[in-house]
């Protein structure tokens, strides 16, 4: 019995047209590719991962429903350093001008972003940090 024997392509095609981010996208291509007889090693040729991670993928759709099967599971982390009210705010700064908030510049930069953010909440970030997760 092969994976995925019990899913219908017409599903995962489906499920594809409704995916709403690249990594769902990615998940169901390779479920489809597997569905239309593609082996494993070609998928993890033609999408650029490893064999072991096409065959999780697969083990996912097959245990769980495919809604679930696209989503990772939540990780433990380090906990943000800005509750989401914060987070928030400093979404509407980008959305304004510095100007909007007493400071004088044309524009945001990862530099005046951070400093802002420190001077407003006490929290420190990296100019790099800010830049991938404000400005990107």
């Amino acid at each position: 019995m092969r994976k995925l024997d019990e899913i219908a392509a017409d599903r995962l095609r489906a499920a594809l047209d409704d995916a709403e981010d690249a990594k769902a996208a990615k998940r169901l291509m390779v479920a489809i590719a597997y569905k239309d007889g593609v082996d494993v090693e070609t998928i993890s040729r033609r999408y650029g991962i490893p064999q072991s991670t096409v065959y999780y993928w697969l083990d996912r759709f097959e245990s769980m429903p495919i809604d679930d099967a696209l989503r990772d599971e939540q990780r433990p982390g380090r906990p943000p350093k800005l509750s989401a009210a914060q987070r928030a705010e400093v979404e509407s700064w980008l959305e304004a001008s510095p100007a909007a908030v007493d400071i004088d510049a044309d524009g945001w930069t990862a530099t005046l972003l951070r400093d802002h953010i420190h001077d407003t909440f006490d929290v420190e970030y990296s100019v790099a940090h800010v830049s991938r997760t404000f400005l990107e």
